[in-house]
């Protein structure tokens, strides 16, 4: 079985902590060009992205990246016999390093996108969390970054679960949106 090094997370989230609206589609107001830089540049460096199968990438060099795509409709690990890149997995049904081994990477580092099923399923095992937001739009009754976003904010469930903010940047002037990094004190 293939080791798993560290795993990141990254989202960008409404005022009110969602990442989706009710239809689970990002609305235009959450797409921010200064975030979409990051966040391309990041996964750069990502040896396999991890996401729902609603939370995908469009970006022009998404379909070049490993992916594993979290699903029910397996019982365990596959391959996606039409893109070799992407494995699907079901963690009911196998571990994650059963489907990191289906790369060959050992020590991976995994980049989590999403949805909210799939963050807050890795909530506790993150080492790092990387956290836009974009203050002027507000998604009610939309989809949360993570499960229990309003009762709490996304910042209060990362430092319940051992997350510190160690830096924030401001990636938008005019509309105020900045990125907040979250690091494991275990890290």
């Amino acid at each position: 079985m293939a080791t798993v090094g560290r795993i990141e997370g990254y989202a960008i989230v409404s005022a009110d902590g969602m990442i989706a609206d009710r239809a689970g589609m990002m609305p235009p107001e959450l797409i921010v060009p200064a975030d979409q830089v990051f966040f391309e540049r990041a996964l750069d460096n990502i040896d396999i992205v991890l996401h729902g199968r609603l939370s995908q990438e469009s970006h022009p060099r998404s379909a070049e990246r490993r992916r594993i795509i979290v699903t029910r409709t397996i019982t365990g690990v596959r391959q996606d016999a039409a893109h070799p890149k992407i494995v699907l997995w079901n963690p009911a049904g196998a571990a994650l390093g059963d489907a990191v081994a289906k790369f060959g990477i050992a020590n991976a580092t995994i980049g989590v996108i999403g949805g909210s099923e799939v963050f807050g399923m890795f909530l506790p095992l993150f080492n790092v969390f990387y956290l836009s937001r974009v203050p002027d739009v507000i998604l009610a009754e939309g989809r949360p970054v993570f499960p229990g976003v309003p009762r709490s904010t996304p910042e209060e469930l990362l430092e319940t679960h051992g997350l510190q903010k160690i830096e924030r940047a401001l990636l938008d002037n005019a509309r105020n949106v900045d990125l907040s990094t979250w690091r494991s004190a275990a890290t």
